[in-house]
């Protein structure tokens, strides 16, 4: 919660400090065009299966993985009217079009997913516990092996953004339009964890990269306001989660997103 208010914070300042200085008169006396915008919004995901490595032969001897792990999403909406608006997963998004129609721009991302792998799944197991080598089937119970980044499977991205106008009157007060984006960034996950009955939760840290590209319809209303819905598919790669002690996790998976957004619009020159 106090990390993602930290981020939001940095990244508002940032792009308020951006957006008085595109405000100001250019050069050459060119007018400026363009619009900023703020977006937040919650979703639910779907995750594909993961081969989930773990190892740690400093303060604990184990280096093994597990294959094939199903995992789930955990969208905590059921209290969003009595609890914090960042516990439930959500999106915070910051962008800016570029020119006068507005159709080419770049946006900050924040997309706070959570991760859980599901207990009591029979998986294979491939390696060493304790200087004794396994490779079979096993049940992995949570006192064996919990694993989850749920505070969160934080994606921090940068995408750049093309919108195309479908339906726009001649009022100008409303706009129906197509919105795709493609990026990159980085996953900062606190990742909580059991590893052989020894626990560890956090903090949060860089642990690799991610992937993504998005499609959605976006309904702007009185110039300043929208509405917007959205999928969003990505491929994270974990390389270095923390878990117990010196213990580090490492797994790839593809998730998709589904969005549920609204914003605001900050036009430029008009």
């Amino acid at each position: 919660m106090r990390f993602t208010i930290i981020l939001v914070v940095v990244i508002t300042s940032v792009i308020q400090s951006a957006f008085s200085q595109s405000t100001e008169a250019p050069p050459s006396g060119k007018k400026m065009h363009g619009s900023f915008y703020l977006t937040w919004g919650y979703h639910g995901n779907k995750y594909t299966t993961s081969n989930i490595h773990l190892k740690d032969q400093v303060s604990d001897s184990y280096d093994f993985t597990l294959y094939q792990a199903k995992a789930h999403d955990r969208q905590d909406m059921h209290n969003l009217l009595s609890t914090p608006i960042s516990v439930p997963q959500y999106v915070f998004r910051i962008g800016y079009f570029f020119n006068n129609k507005k159709d080419l721009g770049v946006e900050l991302c924040w997309d706070h997913l959570k991760y859980i792998v599901n207990d009591n799944q029979v998986l294979h197991l491939k390696g060493t516990i304790r200087e004794t080598y396994y490779d079979k089937d096993t049940l992995v119970t949570p006192g064996f092996v919990h694993f989850e980044h749920t505070n969160g499977n934080n994606y921090a991205m940068v995408s750049a953004v093309k919108r195309s106008t479908f339906f726009k009157p001649t009022s100008g007060k409303h706009k129906l339009s197509g919105l795709f984006s493609a990026g990159a960034g980085v996953l900062v996950p606190k990742t909580d964890s059991y590893v052989l009955g020894n626990h560890n939760d956090g903090p949060f840290r860089y642990s690799g990269i991610v992937f993504a590209a998005s499609a959605g319809l976006r309904y702007e209303f009185f110039k300043y306001f929208y509405l917007e819905s959205s999928i969003k598919g990505a491929f994270a790669d974990y390389t270095n989660a923390k878990v117990y002690l010196q213990g580090r996790a490492k797994h790839t998976f593809f998730s998709a997103q589904f969005i549920y957004a609204a914003g605001i619009n900050f036009p430029i020159g008009k």
